[in-house]
Order: C-alpha cells, then structure tokens, then sequence
C-alpha cells in the first residue's frame, strides 16, 4: 500500500464532502468508488482541488497512487483519473478520445507531431517539468507516461512520452505515436560506455545502431540501421560536446554469459562491414531507427552514459543526480534539434 498521508491544516482545506464524492465519481468515469474507500477517495480528490501547494502533475500522481490501492475488479478505468487533473478544474472531461489506432496508448490530451522517447516512465516526468510550460498528461495506461504541451525554448507543442524497456516495448509506442500524427522524434535515454574514454554523465549520439536484438532484426533485414542525417545533423549541432558514433542494441541488459558482457562488444563489432565499432550499448536505438525509416519518419538518438565497465566487465552506475543533470541537458538538445 502507498502511503497517501498528507498533514493539512483545516485552515487550508474546506471540503465539500457531498461535492467531492461527486468529483471522485466523475474521476472513475461516473463509476462509484467501492464503499469501503469512497470517503478516503473522496477526501484525495478534495485535498486535489484544494491543496495548493501540489503542482498539476504532482496532484496527478497523488490521485493516481490513490487510485492503485482501490481493488482492481472494482475499477472501469485504471488511468482514467489523471488526464482532468491536469486540466485547471478536476470536473473537465479528456480533451482528446483514444484513437484506434492505438491499443496500448490511451491519448487524454493533444499529440505534438514532435517527440521525445526516454525509455524510463520517471525521466519522462522529470523532463516535463523542465521542459514543458503547464505540462498536460498525455498517456497512463500501462504505465508509460506521457505528457505534452508548449516547449519552454520555442513555445512550439512537444510531446514527451516514455516507451518502456526494451525493442519491443519502443516499437509499439512509436508505432502507435505515428498512426495518431508523430512527424518526427528523438530518443533520450541511456547507455553503457563500451568506448573506455567516455566518462559517466556524457552524451553520446547515435549516427547508427547495430542490430545485435530480435526487435530491430525483424524490421530490419541489415546488421545496422541509421538514424535520419538531417535529424542527427541537428542533435549534433544543438549538443556540440556530445560523442559521435555507433551504438549496438542488445535484448539483455543482464546478460548471463561472462564472454559476451558489454566490455566485449566494442572490439566485436568493428571491421567486418568496414564500419567502425559501437561506442555505447543500448536497448532500443536500433529498433526506433528501423521503424521511422519503414514509416518515413525521421528519428533520432541521444544518450546519457549512465554506465561504465573495467576490463573484467565490473560495472560503475551514475549517480541519480548526475543523471537527472545529464536527462536535462540531453532533453534541452533534443527540443533544439527537433525544432518549431
């Protein structure tokens, strides 16, 4: 169980307590609360309304935590409570219906026909709040949040929306982000170093990905794929510190045989093609670069080298709040690249 305790004074909280069960009825989609928890319920969307001091997208996620403690049988709608949160009123409808085009994504708000694609559901969170004046939630369901509206740097609709681990994961939210209107995107994520000059906290980009995963192979009939050049040209110019090379996809992040451990890769996939080895490893680069290409679409990449490894194959992680600085400057880039 989440721990939802919030200390309120009653000087700074009046609630309506017939008006806030309403609102939490509203909030399940006209749906009940089950009895047992309608007055906590209640009580959440009340402090939601009231308690000032919570950001949009922080209410979000304290009603939607909420939420996930009601039983699950008793719920028409895991994720439907979050999209009028982040509306000024928690009365207001989702602005926007899910498409059918989309299975796994379930739209509460308008899609920028430009993206960023972190991997990870929090980092997604984390850009938003630097990235996006007023951010709204853009998706929930399955976990993979999204949000979207006015960039801080251009003003111009940017989406943020998280993909998940791995190939698979990625290819089904690109896919349904192109059929509802994506033009063009950038992933933001992560990577170990394979190249021993590159040092935690920097970025690199990506020019193309080795297809050393099942997702990519299978969309993909080469050992490498490209990221768009006039993409990537852009990524380079607005992250002029940035490393420029390969990276190679894998399926295991933990990968069981000793002998084909990230430190190995380097030297592995160089020479053969006359190309030159991967830099970095990843998980889903090469998959989101063979689908835009299938698609038309241009797609980008830059990573934050969140991992490092000595000869033997030990492993040194960064530390969050580099990462969170490395997620800051690689977002920023990536809105400049992508442009208005």
């Amino acid at each position: 169980m989440i721990d939802i305790t919030i200390d309120i004074s009653p000087e700074l909280l009046v609630i309506d307590a017939a008006h806030a069960l309403k609102s939490s009825q509203h909030l399940l989609c006209g749906h009940e609360p089950p009895a047992m928890y309608g007055s906590q319920f209640a009580h959440g969307v009340a402090v939601a309304r009231h308690y000032k001091r919570f950001a949009p997208i922080e209410l979000a996620h304290y009603l939607t935590a909420l939420v996930a403690q009601l039983p699950l049988g008793d719920l028409p709608c895991h994720s439907c409570i979050v999209a009028p949160v982040l509306q000024s009123e928690a009365t207001v409808e989702p602005t926007v219906e899910p498409a059918r085009a989309a299975i796994h994504l379930r739209p509460t708000a308008e899609l920028a026909e430009r993206v960023l694609l972190p991997g990870d559901p929090g980092r997604a969170l984390a850009l938003a709040q630097v990235l996006i004046a007023e951010p709204k939630m853009f998706n929930h369901h399955r976990g993979l949040w999204g949000y979207t509206g006015p960039a801080n740097a251009d003003g111009q609709p940017l989406t943020i929306q998280a993909t998940g681990m791995g190939g698979p994961s990625a290819a089904i939210v690109l896919s349904e982000l192109i059929a509802l209107g994506v033009r063009r995107a950038i992933r933001v994520g992560t990577c170990g170093a394979l190249d021993p000059t590159l040092e935690l906290g920097e970025l690199v980009i990506a020019r193309e990905s080795i297809c050393r995963d099942g997702c990519s192979r299978a969309l993909a009939d080469t050992a490498r794929v490209s990221a768009d050049r006039d993409l990537c040209d852009a990524l380079i110019a607005a992250a002029p510190t940035a490393h420029v090379g390969t990276a190679v996809s894998v399926d295991l992040f933990y990968d069981p045989e000793p002998d084909r451990g990230p430190h190995r890769l380097g030297g592995e996939e160089g020479g053969n093609d006359g190309e030159g080895p991967a830099i970095a490893i990843e998980m889903e680069s090469a998959t989101l670069f063979a689908l835009g290409a299938r698609a038309g679409v241009p797609v980008a990449c830059v990573l934050a080298v969140t991992d490092v490894f000595d000869a033997a194959g030990a492993r040194t992680r960064i530390e969050d709040h580099a990462l969170l600085d490395a997620a800051e400057r690689m977002g920023a880039a990536a809105v400049a690249a992508l442009g208005g």
